[in-house]
């Protein structure tokens, strides 16, 4: 079982072992609640891949798997995590909130009961 009270950082290191983008992830309500992310590269000049890389090991962490909703920010026109949110989500929902993109959506293959 998961804690309903985890808090993580997650991070994808470049080839030269340096931070390339983070993420830092939090579980508030417990197993089927809300998972709250909120994901950035470290610079602009990150390796193809590493943005949805970074949504990947979000989106497989086991507290994120046990919860129905993942709310997610990314920077303002990180299109490459944006889709690969998309393509993780079901019934994803975008909007611009300043220098950020807010996106909400139920996790894809999770089972409600």
């Amino acid at each position: 079982m998961t804690d309903p009270e985890t808090s993580r950082h997650v991070e994808i290191k470049d080839d030269d072992d340096r931070t390339a983008a983070v993420a830092d992830v939090t579980t508030a309500k417990g197993p089927d609640g809300t998972v709250r992310t909120s994901m950035y590269a470290k610079n602009e000049h990150v390796r193809p891949g590493d943005r949805a890389a970074l949504v990947d090991e979000v989106m497989d962490l086991p507290e994120v798997k046990a919860s129905n909703r993942v709310e997610a920010t990314v920077p303002f026109g990180d299109v490459k995590s944006v889709e690969r949110l998309r393509e993780r989500t079901d019934d994803a929902t975008l909007r611009a909130a300043g220098g950020t993109t807010p996106s909400r959506g139920e996790i894809a293959g999770h089972l409600n009961a």
